[in-house]
């Protein structure tokens, strides 16, 4: 994307230009841009992919076990995701997520499920 006219301050972006670019010009401009380059296939199978459950675990610092307990999950579970043996479905993909985003708040009201269910 070439800026043309006035020159944005640096870290500014121009989002309707942005946006106005099409898949074929963001494809080009990365071509054209060596440390942007599309990896290869090759490359790409060399990557290994961090699951997320455990990029959200090792955030905390808790072993799977601790996490599993904490977040009212099975350890099998967890090691499963962690291992490539399964994948979290959407509602646990979505637990995830807030667990990463608002850790505090689902610890509490995880806490708060299990305290009624034992005292029903």
């Amino acid at each position: 994307m070439r800026v043309e006219g006035k020159r944005l301050p640096k870290g500014a972006t121009d989002w309707k230009r942005v946006d106005a670019l099409s898949d074929g010009d963001i494809a080009r401009a990365a071509k054209g841009d060596p440390a942007a380059r599309p990896l290869t296939k090759k490359e790409r199978a060399r990557m290994k992919r961090v699951p997320l459950a455990k990029q959200v675990r090792r955030r905390f610092g808790l072993t799977q076990e601790q996490f599993a307990q904490a977040f009212g999950l099975s350890l099998a579970t967890i090691r499963d995701w962690e291992q490539g043996r399964s994948k979290p479905d959407q509602s646990s993909r979505t637990l995830l997520f807030l667990i990463q985003t608002i850790p505090q708040q689902v610890s509490t009201v995880l806490r708060e499920r299990r305290r009624r269910i034992v005292s029903a």
